[in-house]
């Protein structure tokens, strides 16, 4: 470690899904789990390397349904470039053989099927050594407009589906997070994320991953002008009344997180590939920008008095639908790398 960066909580990891999501069905290919993982352990700040790496649970990265011998080898590729493994992203979505938590019995059933495969991944990737913290993480997979179809019944049905999560997550000592998008039915704002937590009401078990890209939209009422926060003309020269809409957001929504992705957002929305509309992540550095990574980061990683809440044993960077171009060089990660330490020293701790 630094003498400059002497904090060595919360972990710092990377996402390996960058490589996965946007990707192909006519766009950019995939880049390979080893290749993403090669990247992420070359990258270097001041002496400061990467703890780990958070993993999308679907090909072309892993096979959910291959078994042991699939999960010996993510562990052992994870040790060999001594990185930690932390949150798993569940593949619940129809072409990846879940179904919407809204939907039929059959398609809440296969739902639920994925999330305890992964489950049992993530506690198997415990139980081998090379995952020490992180959750699985999940949403609705459910679009906006299938939901507005019936709200109060849909959002009580996505409810119902995530109890029944949380028993499976239960039964495999693991915790879910539920991603804070603007694109998942019955989470697109910040309220009605809100609701479907305490609907919910597994606090336990059941919690919000929050994205600094994806929530700074909750600010603006995509796909829910009602609940914004802000007025769509938002004048970003305007410091202070962000932060206080920024202040707002977090105080309603911190309370229920339990894990969180540092990003940057130039306040509009993107997609690529299959991927829906969504929050876009930009690089660290674009001028386009809207947020100060660290000082806005504090607003999730302190509670409202300024206190550290170390809630938070890694935090990941997560910066999907880059060009492939832009990924594969090496000064990408290592500026992802900068502003991941400014973020640990300027609200993390020793242990």
């Amino acid at each position: 470690m630094s003498d400059d960066h002497v904090n060595n909580y919360p972990k710092l990891h990377n996402a390996a899904w960058p490589g996965v999501v946007g990707k192909g069905d006519g766009g950019e290919p995939p880049i390979d789990l080893d290749t993403m993982l090669d990247l992420t352990a070359g990258a270097e700040f001041e002496g400061v390397k990467f703890d780990g790496f958070d993993l999308f649970l679907y090909l072309p990265h892993i096979n959910i349904d291959g078994g042991e011998d699939e999960i010996k080898l993510l562990a052992e590729k994870a040790r060999q470039r001594n990185l930690d493994i932390g949150t798993v992203v569940a593949p619940i979505w129809g072409p990846t053989g879940g179904g919407p938590a809204l939907g039929s019995s059959e398609d809440r059933r296969k739902f639920l099927q994925q999330v305890r495969k992964g489950c049992h991944v993530a506690m198997r990737l415990r139980e081998l050594g090379v995952r020490p913290n992180g959750v699985v993480r999940i949403d609705s997979a459910s679009s906006v407009e299938a939901w507005l179809e019936d709200p109060q019944e849909n959002q009580k049905r996505i409810a119902e589906t995530f109890r029944e999560a949380c028993k499976i997550a239960q039964d495999h000592g693991e915790r879910l997070a539920a991603e804070g998008e603007i694109c998942w039915g019955g989470m697109h704002s910040w309220k009605r994320m809100l609701q479907l937590l305490e609907m919910v009401d597994r606090p336990e078990t059941l919690g919000l991953q929050a994205d600094m890209a994806h929530t700074m939209l909750y600010l603006l009422g995509y796909n829910a002008p009602e609940d914004a926060l802000l007025p769509e003309d938002f004048d970003w020269r305007d410091q202070q009344r962000f932060d206080q809409a920024y202040k707002t957001l977090t105080d309603a929504l911190r309370p229920w997180t339990i894990d969180f992705h540092v990003a940057q957002n130039d306040a509009t929305v993107h997609g690529s590939g299959s991927h829906d509309k969504t929050g876009r992540h930009c690089l660290p550095n674009d001028p386009n920008g809207k947020l100060d990574i660290p000082r806005h980061a504090g607003y999730w990683l302190r509670d409202e008095t300024g206190q550290l809440t170390k809630r938070f044993r890694h935090i990941c960077w997560d910066g999907c639908m880059f060009p492939n171009a832009v990924m594969l060089k090496r000064d990408t990660w290592n500026d992802i790398l900068r502003v991941m330490v400014s973020v640990r020293d300027a609200h993390g701790w020793v242990e």
